[in-house]
């Protein structure tokens, strides 16, 4: 369905493109989100080079190997390819040559205090000062703290040849993991932060075809709405998940909770799901980096520090359920379906299933897990554990089944067949994702979330 909804939208767009003027553009940063903004602009009608100093993931993306699932990614890729409108190199002066607009999309992972490491911008930034012949219009696209891009902008101008115009702007992204496609060419809103109209003209013309709210604001503005706005969503993650725990203890269910509050449009229904907590790459460090960005200019955002809490207590109170339901967890094996952080994405990094298994296999527990698409990555993550073929393998003779991630064909599962060769009919459902009655008739002992 996903595909196919994708698949109606790019041929809108590409009637939309027949009046678009084509751009030159330079995605420096072949990971997720540069290889989606990459492959989408060349959708939009502009010739795209997507550049990586990983000499290894640039060759296998001329081989059309893809370094991440993202549906309806390597389709896209492959196409805009043929057309010759989207390549790839790990070269940078010969791109910035024949681009005008540079769009920086490195990562800037988390240091150790939680602040976000900028060295990669800052490396980019001169290299694209040193290799400059023309004025160019450089975007920022990586997640990056408030002030940035007067850094950015700094360091460009300390390192340029004389008399070289630019522009340096702010364009955030806001792509989910499992729906980047539709996110990027079907979006809330455009956040375009900029110091120039020239910057200004040029991104709303490079836009056009893209119909949605497009906030022109300054550069800092726009760097700031990327963090609160994550930060924000974490917020609603685990205040659903501390009421989760009052549902608990009260005897209430925290599906008609968040049914409920959902409903109320100040509120909205979405980001209300109780679980095992937010995971992923982009929640947990936006929010490290937007407390450290809050310290650093002076004020102690209290509020977010207690969401993080939350969020790291939930695999912990999750633990706790399985030695409730189980005793005791030393040689008992337990099964797992999901590792990846969400469905539809084979990311694992801060995913919630990867600190369940330690804690398990940290008690002694036997542990046999199933991921449709994460486990290539899973192999290089998690040692002594048992890599199943499918859901059942991973569920065959195990005292418990953990769903730890919402992948749309474990809600399609047998369970007669589960009874069958399971040792013991339990389920401990981190996601919500059955109907506890259901399961209940089906001899199943079943536990949720705030349920």
């Amino acid at each position: 369905m996903l595909v196919l909804n994708l698949t109606r939208l790019i041929r809108r767009l590409n009637e939309i493109n027949q009046i678009n003027i084509m751009y030159n553009i330079a995605i420096i940063g072949a990971g997720y989100v540069g290889l989606v903004t990459g492959a989408c602009f060349a959708e939009l009608g502009n010739k795209v080079i997507c550049i990586d100093n990983d000499k290894e993931k640039i060759n296998k993306l001329k081989a059309m190997i893809m370094p991440i699932y993202e549906p309806g990614l390597e389709e896209l890729v492959r196409r805009n390819v043929k057309k010759h409108r989207l390549s790839f190199s790990h070269g940078i002066k010969k791109a910035l040559k024949e681009s005008l607009i540079i769009f920086i999309a490195v990562g800037t992972p988390p240091t150790e205090d939680g602040d976000a490491d900028l060295t990669a911008i800052e490396k980019v930034s001169q290299s694209i000062a040193s290799n400059m012949d023309s004025y160019k219009l450089i975007v920022g696209k990586s997640t990056v703290p408030v002030d940035t891009g007067r850094w950015i902008e700094h360091t460009v101008r300390i390192n340029l040849k004389k008399g070289i115009g630019f522009d340096v702007a702010s364009n955030p992204e806001f792509l989910r993991e499992g729906t980047a496609i539709n996110d990027f060419l079907n979006p809330d809103r455009i956040v375009i932060g900029v110091s120039s109209k020239k910057a200004k003209d040029l991104l709303l013309d490079l836009y056009k075809p893209i119909k949605a709210p497009k906030i022109v604001t300054d550069i800092k503005s726009a760097e700031l709405i990327k963090h609160a706005s994550n930060s924000f969503l974490a917020t609603k993650i685990s205040y659903i998940n501390a009421v989760s725990k009052i549902c608990e203890l009260s005897g209430a269910d925290i599906l008609k909770v968040s049914e409920g509050m959902g409903l109320d449009k100040r509120i909205g229904r979405s980001f209300l799901d109780a679980g095992l907590g937010f995971g992923g790459f982009c929640l947990p460090k936006d929010l490290d980096a937007f407390i450290k960005i809050s310290e650093k200019l002076g004020y102690d955002f209290k509020m977010l520090k207690v969401v993080r809490d939350i969020n790291e207590t939930q695999v912990i109170d999750f633990v706790k359920k399985i030695k409730t339901a189980l005793w005791n967890i030393k040689s008992k094996c337990v099964g797992v379906l999901g590792l990846s952080f969400k469905p539809n994405t084979d990311d694992l990094r801060f995913a919630p299933a990867l600190k369940v298994v330690e804690k398990l296999q940290e008690e002694g527990a036997k542990i046999r897990v199933f991921d449709p698409q994460g486990m290539p990555k899973a192999k290089d993550m998690l040692k002594n554990v048992y890599f199943a073929k499918d859901s059942y393998d991973a569920a065959k003779g195990c005292d418990c089944l953990l769903i730890l991630t919402e992948w749309n064909e474990f809600k399609e599962l047998d369970f007669s067949r589960l009874k069958k060769i399971m040792r013991r009919p339990l389920i401990i459902d981190g996601r919500n994702l059955y109907d506890k009655d259901k399961l209940a008739k089906s001899g199943f002992t079943y536990i949720g979330i705030g349920r």
